[in-house]
């Protein structure tokens, strides 16, 4: 195929300024895989996504109906002047799915929807039993929800001992901790005082009557409270009938919790009264959400849910044999088994995409939530894969990203066959086995943020060779082989006995301290399991730290954890003084959160602006300089920096404030200057800029030195948390962590650190782990990069394969090791590396 672009088979880019792009000329065959690469923060996702997905998208909505385009998430147009030759596009980007366990890997593939049309029309009924629907399958729906538990798989109840955890305490002392803590606890004591409870007397000396009646009654009486009065006060006021403060109505404890639960909008009340609340598995279902009706019709001798619970793999061997033949259980009915035929087929068929993407280990009832963003965006690539469009652009975030090298060749294997198909492949992408296999590779850089947004090459791969400027091309060609810094020896070791969780059976492992360490493997082989879950549960209990595990908006209930049924500490904590995991969690859910106010940065700023000579002749402390202070900010956008117009039969548009323009500042506070820049002025500035900035102030200086130092130099001071990418957030912790001055005996645990990153970030972001242990610390990382594996002293290999063909330790030792080790499935890639 010739890849020359040429009028009738180009992609035509004129003028793109999206973000940090510098009026962008590019011409893009179509047809092709084309990678865009560069560094992190170059401009090539303004490219891919901001410009060419978003204009492919704005097309085709131009061409619905405005009542149709409002179900739509749209994009804003993109600052472009002209783009020519462009098709349809889909994106598939990296993003969690709803924070609700109701959405699965069968949901999100459709596989379920077939399953259930499989039970209803092929299932074997017992006897006398009518036909059921699809729906009725489905714990979402009334139909088929377990009546007991709704489908939840889970009962919840409320019981005194939940809601008055200490009974020594009066009710006055808050003995409720069920009731909120602020006002509204406050008047419901009040209440009680003008109800005639004595509230002065320990909880577990009251009456058992009145103790059942405040928790359990669903009677709401109104009374007259009056405030401030003490309850002998309240006696004569009420015998008097004073003009009361206000009339108040008593909820009952239980009522309180599961009212608030059911209804609230917010998830940090949800989360508060969900630790009220006792789960147990549904003694009518046992855990599988469905009426016993729906439980009772079998398909190859396994209910429903016993059949979404198998891992793809073994589903599939399940079903092959009926596609084949349908079947023999009705002989009588050959229309049943040529239904069986079409639906096990069809089954099979998407079955095997998505096997072959290495997602196998999954199975159909598994939560998005506990999914990471590469196997979702996979899930997502599968269901493409077997749609059969022809003509699309298909834009992919990052599909390497959580992918072993081995999982990375089945992805360009299933890319290929869109390819083949009469599509055209579009990948922003830094892993370097993708970037080989492109037919056309657009680079932009040189730098990020503002050092980039240009174009350096469009054209072939071998190409990029001559380009100078590219930081691509030092690891695509390198000229010299990469060398290993001397290897470091373990101080002490953490050894863990008989851990048992998810595909860990009875396992014992070590893990050295003191230097840096890489736990490789397949996806879904149990690396995640063994050190993000199991090793710092067990560490973190040890030490008596808590940690903060759960996804901030999930529903406190729905998250019901994996408990590790076995495994325990069997030596090594000695050495270990304190634990930190950085995830790749979200620093902050509003665009109120973000990376100066994260780092603590934003403080020291605030303080400068607050020593200047005019805010200190105006009594400006430092609370006047923050966007989250009434007294400082807008008024018309609270500090947001923008407002929302509603628009009829189109989505909400967000435009900046129309008086404080995006600053977010109110006029007064913008008049105060810092070395002639504003606190909005400083807020837009990237890390870089504003490291030359304060070059002169120690403590800023060295919080920036460190966000520049693990790659964030391109980002702004007042980017929003939403904006961050999983990888950047994760690293904008690490960064924050740097910045301690405490040092030595730490554990440090990173989930995929590399994410998101060019192979020169990930040098400079090498260089910072290896400090930490230089300074006494020991560095555990879950990682698929073989540049960072390559780096480690110590490399414990998990395997051999993904879910129940995993979870064993495969090979331990130093990376020329493990390269040897023959049941590997790193060692290949590894010992390429190391060449």
């Amino acid at each position: 195929m010739k890849l020359t672009p040429k009028n009738d088979g180009t992609v035509r880019v004129r003028g793109a300024r999206e973000h940090n792009l510098r009026n962008v000329d590019v011409d893009i065959p179509r047809d092709a895989l084309v990678v865009f690469t560069g560094v992190s923060g170059s401009g090539k996702s303004s490219l891919a996504f901001g410009t060419l997905y978003a204009e492919a998208q704005r097309r085709y909505l131009e061409s619905v109906s405005p009542y149709a385009r409002r179900l739509f998430h749209q994009l804003s147009v993109p600052a472009v002047d002209s783009i020519d030759g462009l098709p349809p596009a889909v994106a598939l980007q990296q993003q969690r799915g709803a924070p609700t366990t109701r959405s699965s890997v069968g949901s999100v593939t459709t596989l379920s929807n077939l399953l259930r049309m499989l039970y209803s029309r092929a299932g074997d009924y017992p006897p006398h039993q009518p036909l059921l629907y699809a729906e009725s399958f489905s714990p979402n729906t009334a139909e088929g929800a377990c009546t007991k538990c709704h489908g939840l798989g889970r009962v919840y109840e409320v019981t005194e001992q939940t809601m008055v955890p200490d009974p020594s305490l009066t009710i006055r002392e808050r003995a409720i901790a069920a009731w909120p803590t602020a006002w509204g606890g406050q008047n419901q004591r009040d209440i009680l005082v003008s109800l005639g409870y004595n509230v002065d007397i320990p909880w577990r000396d009251l009456p058992r009557k009145n103790r059942d009646w405040i928790l359990f009654t669903e009677e709401q009486p109104q009374v007259p409270v009056y405030a401030g009065f003490t309850p002998a006060e309240t006696r004569q006021a009420l015998k008097r009938k004073m003009e009361p403060s206000y009339m108040g109505t008593f909820t009952g404890v239980k009522h309180h919790v599961l009212t608030t639960f059911a209804n609230t909008q917010s998830a940090l009340m949800k989360k508060r009264v969900a630790q009220f609340m006792l789960s147990t598995v549904c003694d009518v279902c046992h855990g599988k959400r469905l009426r016993p009706e729906s439980l009772s019709v079998k398909f190859a001798g396994h209910d429903i849910a016993e059949i979404a619970a198998l891992p793809l793999k073994r589903l599939s061997a399940v079903l092959a044999p009926f596609a084949v033949t349908g079947g023999h259980a009705h002989a009588a009915n050959p229309e049943k088994t040529e239904v069986t035929k079409r639906i096990t087929a069809d089954l099979t068929a998407r079955l095997a995409v998505l096997l072959n993407l290495g997602l196998g280990y999954l199975s159909l009832e598994r939560s998005t939530p506990t999914l990471s963003p590469g196997e979702l965006q996979r899930l997502r690539l599968a269901t493409q894969l077997h749609s059969n469009l022809f003509g699309v652009v298909y834009v992919l975030d990052e599909p390497s990203a959580g992918l072993h090298p081995a999982d990375t060749e089945a992805l360009l294997d299933a890319l290929d066959e869109l390819k083949q198909s009469g599509n055209s492949i579009f990948v922003v992408e830094h892993e370097l086995d993708v970037i080989r296999r492109a037919d056309w590779i657009v680079d932009v850089g040189p730098g990020a943020g503002v050092n980039g947004g240009e174009v350096l090459y469009s054209g072939p791969p071998a190409g990029l060779a001559s380009i100078t400027e590219s930081q691509t091309r030092r690891y695509l060609f390198p000229m010299a082989t990469p060398s290993h810094a001397q290897r470091r020896t373990p101080k002490a070791w953490l050894k863990l006995s008989g851990i048992t969780r998810n595909n860990l059976e009875a396992l014992d492992a070590e893990f050295p301290l003191g230097i840096f360490t890489s736990v490789t493997g397949v996806s879904g082989s149990g690396k995640s399991t063994l050190v993000s879950q199991v090793l710092v549960e067990l560490v973190a209990k040890r030490l008596g730290q808590k940690l903060k595990t759960e996804d901030e908006e999930a529903d406190g209930l729905e998250q019901e954890a994996i408990v590790t049924t076995g495994g325990k500490i069997v030596s090594g904590m000695e050495h270990i003084r304190r634990l930190v995991v950085v995830d790749q969690k979200p620093i902050g859910r509003t665009p109120r959160s973000n990376m100066a106010t994260y780092t603590g940065l934003f403080d020291h700023v605030r303080k400068l602006f607050a020593t200047t000579k005019l805010a200190r002749s105006r009594k400006y402390d430092a609370g006047r300089f923050s966007f989250n202070v009434a007294k400082g900010r807008c008024e018309t956008c609270t500090g947001e920096g923008f407002v929302c117009v509603e628009l009829l039969f189109l989505p909400s548009v967000y435009s900046p404030c129309p008086t404080c323009h995006g600053a977010r500042f109110n006029a007064k506070t913008l008049e105060v200057l810092y070395c002639e820049k504003s606190i909005a002025d400083v807020l837009a500035l990237t890390v870089d800029a504003a490291a030359d900035f304060f070059a002169e102030d120690p403590h800023v200086a060295r919080a920036l030195q460190v966000l520049q130092e693990v790659g964030l130099g391109y980002l702004r001071l007042g980017q929003p948390a939403t904006e961050l990418s999983g990888g950047e957030a994760q690293r904008v912790k690490l960064a924050t962590e740097l910045q301690r001055a405490e040092r030595g005996n730490t554990l440090y645990i990173l989930d995929e650190p590399t994410t998101g990153l060019h192979p020169s970030d990930v040098e400079r972001l090498q260089r910072q782990l290896q400090n930490l242990v230089t300074a006494g610390n020991t560095v555990l990382v879950v990682e698929h990069d073989m540049q960072m594996i390559a780096a480690s002293d110590w490399v414990i290999d998990i395997g051999p394969g993904a879910g129940d063909e995993g979870g064993r330790i495969v090979a331990a030792g130093p990376p020329n090791v493990i390269a040897k080790a023959k049941n590997s499935k790193t060692a290949p890639f590894l010992a390429a590396t190391l060449l």
